[in-house]
Order: structure tokens, then sequence, then C-alpha cells
């Protein structure tokens, strides 16, 4: 081959395995380059940690300029920095997590009487409460509550600094009681929930794709001291590229126990990680805490999300509660949007394009476009309702 032929044609990218995983590459990556990302927003870097006060954020959110460079500093630090960053306050009225949690408990407590009580993913069979689908479970008891409460704007703009729009939000509430294990540290999903053999399988490029299909989080539903096991992180680990494969091997793991650190959160705080993070729940050593979190999963509108959710249910729930919140300005137009982002469906396809075919465009009208044009035009609960469902029984095939 000569050396013109050479420059043109890639090289191969070699497969990951895990056996060729390494401590000592692991390390470089974690120390090599640690100040690239310019922080600019944050109040203060804890253990090399992006804190910021979200109060002045709102503010700021309503400047295009300065919204997409905050966005885009918390892309960077999701990708090249500690992987991790806080939302002080970004609930800074305690009515809409206080209701929420209320909810939540009645669901954990009903869910437990019928012998229905969740296992976790990570950690043994009762040592956490867990409730599964949590976004529609929450949206279909009390959409009231559900729509003060995902009213967000803040949430909005970090999983579109990820994510881009059309993003698909869905929780699950975590409960550690005093007492409670520690979860083992992990990956999360996608490739973080297949098997050493299964990741094996796939090319490089998608391993490196796997992390920016989903944005992680965590809403404070109490107040967090370290000792009551707030999620355990390893600043930088994201950026090894093998990590999908290493995380359950004992020395990765003997790394991480040894390494980690923990950030204490208040009530209402709001903490958002690459899902390529090593990281795990902490254990529960107080007495009385009983921590709860609302664990966010967000998910691109390019990938799949890990829960099948019934939204045009929660769009048909919330559609008179939006409508009434919108006619006694109740809520900002900003707010209103934050709550369809957080329950419609935003990405138009898959569809059946003989009865949904684009109009006006190169996409049919998503459920998102659909709940917002019903609210703009003041429908009726009726109208919206067989809109909804007619839209549903088009994308059919």
């Amino acid at each position: 081959m000569d050396q013109q032929r050479a420059r043109q044609e890639p090289g191969r990218r070699k497969p990951y395995r895990e056996q060729d995983c390494t401590v000592d590459d692991f390390l470089a990556v974690l120390h090599d380059g640690r100040d690239a990302v310019q922080i600019k927003y944050a109040d203060e870097l804890v253990e090399d940690v992006p804190v910021y006060d979200c109060i002045p954020l709102n503010r700021l959110l309503k400047d295009a300029t300065r919204r997409a460079e905050l966005q885009s500093e918390w892309a960077d630090v999701l990708e090249h920095g500690a992987g991790v960053f806080v939302l002080k306050r970004a609930f800074p009225d305690p009515a809409s997590i206080d209701d929420a949690t209320g909810i939540f408990d009645t669901i954990i407590r009903d869910e437990r009487e019928a012998g229905s009580a969740a296992a976790d993913h990570f950690a043994k069979a009762g040592a956490n409460d867990r409730i599964w689908n949590a976004q529609q479970k929450l949206c279909l008891r009390a959409p009231s509550v559900f729509a003060r409460y995902y009213a967000n704007p803040l949430l909005v703009a970090a999983a579109e600094a990820w994510l881009g729009p059309c993003f698909q939000v869905t929780s699950q509430v975590n409960v550690v009681r005093p007492g409670g294990a520690a979860q083992q540290a992990h990956r999360d999903y996608h490739l973080g929930f297949q098997t050493v053999e299964q990741a094996e399988r796939y090319p490089a490029h998608v391993h490196t794709m796997s992390a920016f299909l989903t944005l992680q989080g965590a809403v404070a539903h109490s107040d967090m001291p370290v000792e009551s096991g707030p999620t355990k992180l390893l600043p930088f680990s994201q950026r090894y590229a093998e990590g999908y494969l290493a995380w359950r091997r004992q020395d990765f793991r003997n790394y991480f126990e040894a390494n980690y650190i923990q950030l204490p959160l208040e009530k209402g705080d709001v903490i958002f990680f690459n899902p390529a993070l090593f990281h795990a729940a902490g254990a529960n050593r107080t007495a009385s805490v009983q921590r709860m979190a609302n664990l966010l999963q967000i998910s691109s509108a390019y990938g799949r999300a890990m829960e099948s959710l019934d939204r045009t249910s929660m769009c048909e729930a919330l559609y008179p509660v939006l409508l009434d919140h919108l006619a006694n300005r109740q809520l900002t137009e900003a707010e209103i949007d934050a709550v369809i982002a957080s329950s419609a469906d935003g990405y138009p396809f898959p569809t059946n394009l003989d009865n949904d075919p684009p109009v006006g465009g190169l996409a049919p009208e998503s459920q998102q476009m659909l709940f917002a044009r019903a609210l703009r035009e003041s429908w009726t609960v009726e109208a919206f309702i067989a809109a909804v469902r007619r839209q549903v029984a088009q994308r059919e095939a």
C-alpha cells in the first residue's frame, strides 16, 4: 500500500474486550486534562463538580444567548469534564416536592400491600423502596401535582443541553431507608444494562454513542447529608471509552470504592450526570433519614426509553389541568411547555405514513405539537381527547 492510500484509508478500530481494560489506562483518563472545560456560570466547584445556584439561572434562561452558553457549558461538563453537575434550589418552593412526595409515599404503600414491591437493578431486593414508572403513576394519580412539579424550565434546559429537543422523560423513585445497603458501582442504560458478552458484540463507536442517548438525574425529595448515602460518584470516569465493559471488574470496583465522592444535597436540589459515569447509591448510615430521590432517566428522541409509558392517558389527564392553569395564568408559557415536554411524546416517528403523512414539512405533527396547539386554540377537553386518540390510531400500522 503506498503512502497516499494509507493516508486516505482510516485505521480500523479495535473491538473493545473486557480483558483488555486496565486500571492504569483508566487512571490516565481520569487525571488527564481535568481543567479542559471552562466553567463560567457555576457558583463553585466541589470535588471538581460544578454547582449552580438556580435562582439567578432562572433569569438567565430567558436570555437566548446566555441560555445557549449555559447549555454548552453543561454539555462540556457532561462529556469532557467531571461528568456531573448540581443545580441548587432547582425547586425553590418546597410545596411541589412535598406534594409529590406524599403521592409517592402512597404509591409505595399501595404496592407493598398488593405484594408488588419493586426490586432494584443494582442492590439487594428489599434494600430500597422503588417505584417503577413513577412518571405515569404520578401523572394519572395527581395530574395537578404532576403539572406543578414538572413546570420547571431548568429540567428542560438541562435535558436539551445533552439530548436536544423532543426528549422522553421517564422516572423511578428510590427510597433508601436507615440501614439500607449501597449499590454496586455501575454505568447505566443502554450499554450499562447489557452483559459483558452482549456489550462486547457492539462496535467501539456504539460504546461512545450510548452515553449520548440518555441523561441521568435525581431530584432530592429529602435533605441528603453524606451519612444518608447520596449517590457515590467518580468524576471523569465517563471519559474511559471501555468503561461499559470495565465496571463489573473487581479491580475497577475496588478503585471506585477507594476514590468516590459524595455530595450532600438539600430537598429541592437536582443532580444531573452522564450515564457513563461510574456511580452507585450510597448506604444510609443514619438512624432516621428516609432518603428519597426521584431518579430522572431522560432519553434522546433518537433512542429507546427504558420504560414504556401510556403518554396518551397522561396527556388526557393533564390537558384540563393545563387548560385551567393557562386561563388563570397560574403557569407561564415556559412552565406549560415544560409540563408538555415531560409528558407528551415529542418525536413524530415511528408512524404509519399512509395514514399520518407529513403536512407542510418532512414530518407529521407530534403529540407534543398537538397538545400545544390545542391549548393555544382553547379546545374543549372532549375535542382534545378525541384528537389525541385519533392521532394514536393514525400512527398504528
